[in-house]
Order: structure tokens, then sequence, then C-alpha cells
């Protein structure tokens, strides 16, 4: 499906991937509307600013997921939804589990019921690696939304509503992400960075990268697909060694480690051992099929051409080789610097 002259509405709209989904967008189509839903009124204020409604087809629509009927309000005449919203936060997600649940997992279900009923065409949601094998209850809440958004084709009847997610791991650069707190770090003047755990990796995603996946599911996706993309791994201490080398390369900055928290992982995990199964390669990513016996399974001869995966593959960040070296890592870095949200990372 095509963008240009379409309604777009994009829940959980304020953060990091809301802005830049806004501003690839307006730059690339001409969409009739896009509608930020949204539940924290100063981030809509905030965003009104950068993106305000007498220059741009924008409107900043007040409301939370939870909130079915205000999501019917919303729907009224969508045709694409993208859906970012979530509670992300691991610890805090732990600690309040009932309210990840409402959000997550509630949420997702009212999400396809309204779109359904309201009829939307397209429907994409943004998953994470923490979905895959989860260890964590914000992982487990991501799972089982998913399986919603995915069991959401069946439940289509006679529409033309589909349902697909992308699945990718931790944004670089994005808010709450480990470049711009060490960075952050740095400039403070520290002489010690915390590692977590120096054999950590994990993969590398820009915001760009992860709205250009969005984009091609939105166009292409016929419904029930799971898309994640092809991308590098590092290492995160070459991470946090190319990030001294560029802006304290004067300093004798030392690392220090501090473990693993509770909930997180040493690798990150994008396809697991048994979604293999179901898994097609193509050149930049992977397409995980459905393997629920009630979704009509001859739309997904479009993807007849692709191979499936060898049996057994998992697509994990160490695994995942060679590595970015630090040279390229820095190379990244400074094409990533100028989108850095640095105010709303901590």
């Amino acid at each position: 499906m095509d963008l240009n002259g379409k309604v777009v509405l994009l829940t959980g709209g304020t953060g990091s991937f809301g802005k830049k989904f806004c501003e690839y967008v307006f730059k690339n189509y001409k969409i009739k509307k896009l509608i930020i839903f949204s539940r924290d009124e100063y981030k809509h204020y905030q965003m009104s600013k950068i993106f305000p409604q007498n220059k741009y087809p924008i409107r900043f629509f007040l409301g939370d997921i939870r909130d079915k009927d205000r999501l019917y309000r919303a729907f009224e005449g969508v045709d694409i939804i993208v859906h970012a919203a979530a509670l992300k936060h691991v610890p805090i997600c732990e600690y309040n589990p009932f309210e990840a649940v409402k959000t997550n997992i509630i949420g997702a279900q009212n999400i396809v019921e309204a779109a359904i009923d309201k009829g939307v065409k397209k429907v994409v949601a943004l998953s994470t690696d923490k979905a895959v094998s989860p260890v964590n209850l914000y992982g487990a809440t991501k799972l089982v939304m998913e399986k919603i958004f995915i069991s959401g084709n069946v439940y289509v009847g006679s529409k033309e509503t589909s349902f697909s997610v992308v699945r990718y791991g931790n944004v670089i650069g994005s808010r709450g992400s480990v470049i711009p707190f060490f960075i952050s770090l740095l400039k403070q003047g520290v002489d010690e960075l915390p590692i977590t755990d120096k054999r950590m990796t994990r993969f590398w995603i820009s915001l760009k990268e992860g709205i250009k996946l969005v984009i091609h599911a939105i166009e292409k996706a016929v419904g029930g697909e799971i898309f994640v993309p092809k991308i590098p791994s590092c290492r995160i201490v070459d991470l946090a060694e190319s990030l001294v080398e560029m802006f304290a390369e004067d300093r004798n900055i030392k690392f220090k480690e501090i473990g693993i928290r509770p909930g997180e992982k040493l690798h990150e995990t994008l396809i697991n051992e048994e979604e293999s199964r179901n898994t097609l390669e193509d050149k930049d990513k992977f397409i995980i099929l459905p393997y629920n016996e009630f979704i009509n399974r001859e739309k997904y001869k479009v993807y007849e051409n692709l191979k499936k995966v060898k049996e057994n593959f998992i697509y994990r960040s160490d695994l995942n080789k060679p590595y970015l070296t630090k040279e390229e890592i820095k190379r990244k870095i400074k094409a990533l610097l100028p989108e850095i949200d640095f105010v709303n990372s901590f």
C-alpha cells in the first residue's frame, strides 16, 4: 500500500521513533494526514513546535491505547496504523507488571479490534528482540502482542484489514540508548565508564533503518508476517572504546564491569531456532511467516521465490559475524550524531 494520499495514525508517536517517522514521511510522501496518538500532552506540545499544523498535514490526538472508545474515535477514516506505543523500561515493567499487561497486551487487543471494526486497511506493529525467548516481563508482553497481531488476520473475516509486525533490537542513538548515555558521561569529565559485561554484543540499527523497514511492511506485507532486518553486530566494549577515542582521547578512561541487570540478555536474538522453520531469507531482511493453521496461506505465494533459512538457524548478535570494527563504529556514530536524542535520553 502506497502512503501517498493516505491517512496514517502512529500510536506512541511522540517518542524518538515518532519524530523521525514524521520527518521521513513528510519528506518522501504526500500523505493526506498523519495523526499522532499519544497520552503525553507535553510531548504533543513539544512536537507541535517541530511540526506546526499550519505547515504540515499533522494532527495531535491525545489518548491511551488502553481506552478502546478513544481508539474507535481516533481510527475513524484512517487507512494505515503504525503501532509504536508500549511500556518499554525493563525494571519498571518488572515492578509494575499489571500496568505493562494493560498497555502492551490489552492495548494491542484494543488496537486490533478497533482497526477491524473501523475498516483500517494496514496495521504494522513494532516489536523487539526481547519478545524472542523472553526472560523478562516486558519481553513476554511483546511476545503476546506479536501473537495478537498475527492472529488478528484470522478475525478480519471479509474485511481487508491486515496485520503484520516488524522486529528489531535496541535502536542506536534513540532515547535511553547507550550512546547518548556514554557521550554525556564523557562530556561530564568522568574517568570511568560502566560496562555491563565485556562479552556483550548488540545488533546495530538506526532510527532511519527501522523506519524504512516499517515503510516496507506498510507497502508490501500481505498480513501475518514478522519482518526482521539484516543488520550488523558490534561488541559493546568496542562501542565504548570508540566513543572514548572520539570524545576523550586525551584522557585515561577505564571501564568498570557492573554485571548484567536482572532480565537482561548477554546477546540479542531476533530469530530463534523454532521460528527458523517458518523463516524466509530476502536480500536485506528475513520474513517469518505465521504457522497459524487458520490463516489463508495462498497469499504467501508472493514469497515463493524466497528460500527458507537452514534448519536450526539462529539469528543472534554474537553469531552474526563479522562484527563492526571500531573504525566502522566511529563512522556510523558520526553519521548518527545529528539525530541522537540527548534531551530525552535520561
